[in-house]
């Protein structure tokens, strides 16, 4: 018998397929895309594969993407549902508070639904990443609900790997990132021209910092592999993860060194739209754990 529930919002990018099948409550969220005056609104629950591909050819056809946190009613609605149906025991995740303030509100909406349902007990982790490093979690906590683990050494365990998960996020170029006051005006002009790859990664603390700029994705990659060297890949239980935004030949390049130098192949998924929102198209990511710590700042 399972203990607990796994939730989440949907800045974890699982596919709609893995969430049904391992039964994770998913809350999505919204982002509105505006072209010369036209407004159109989207909700974060692609079920097919060309939904995301069609999202990132927007963009590059000059479409502007902006997204908003989840908000307290949602989570609040989300929440109470589960209450009323009955559960106990709750394990969310939300991305990270250098992100957005959204594990508050999620605390604060569990705290008002107990007021109702006293047996209600939600713990929220904030993930200190988006995407694939939030699915990773979300995977994390789903295998240790199936082990019988109860919420609370879920909830550690969860929380100890988010340390452990090393980052290499290669942006296509400075465009959205500029749009997204993560860099200047003038650096992503320069960047542009000069076919700049921005590699990103987050802080121990969940903020997005450009922690390298490399000459062309070779680079890129080849910045990637180094780190890989840096910070070696764990091989018991191993946990490596490439997703991109609508660059698949790139993301499976990427597979294909990883693999010939760790003799293991990364799954390759594609971003959803709220943090494909943020990064743009053409963008490759890949996660690892390791035996260090993250110390990117």
């Amino acid at each position: 018998m399972r203990k607990f529930i796994v939730s989440t919002d949907s800045t974890c990018d699982l596919y709609a397929d893995y969430i049904r099948a391992q039964d994770v409550r998913f809350v999505s969220l919204t982002y509105i895309m505006e072209k010369d005056g036209e407004f159109t609104e989207g909700l974060d629950a692609f079920t097919e594969y060309a939904q995301y591909v069609d999202f990132y050819a927007r963009l590059r056809e000059g479409w502007f993407s902006r997204t908003s946190m989840l908000n307290y009613e949602s989570h609040y609605a989300h929440f109470k549902k589960m209450a009323e149906e009955g559960a106990k025991d709750v394990l969310h995740f939300t991305i990270s508070s250098g992100l957005s303030p959204t594990v508050t509100v999620a605390n604060k909406a569990a705290e008002d639904v107990r007021k109702d349902f006293p047996d209600f007990h939600l713990l929220a982790v904030d993930s200190l990443t988006a995407t694939i490093g939030q699915g990773a979690l979300v995977r994390e906590a789903v295998r240790l609900r199936d082990e019988g683990k109860t919420v609370e050494e879920a909830y550690d365990a969860v929380r100890n790997l988010t340390m452990h998960l090393q980052y290499s996020i290669i942006a296509n170029d400075l465009y959205y990132l500029k749009k997204g006051g993560r860099v200047s005006t003038v650096a992503a002009v320069a960047g542009s021209l000069l076919q700049v790859k921005p590699v990103l990664s987050f802080t121990r603390d969940g903020k997005l910092t450009v922690v390298e700029k490399c000459r062309g994705m070779k680079k890129a990659f080849a910045y990637t592999m180094e780190k890989t060297e840096k910070f070696p890949p764990l091989e018991k239980n191993r946990l490596m993860w490439i997703v991109h935004t609508d660059a698949e030949k790139e993301a499976n390049e990427l597979a294909r060194l990883v693999e010939e130098r760790w003799n293991f192949r990364p799954d390759v998924t594609i971003m959803g739209p709220v943090i494909g929102s943020h990064v743009g198209p053409g963008a490759v990511a890949m996660l690892w754990k390791s035996e260090e710590d993250r110390n990117d700042v």
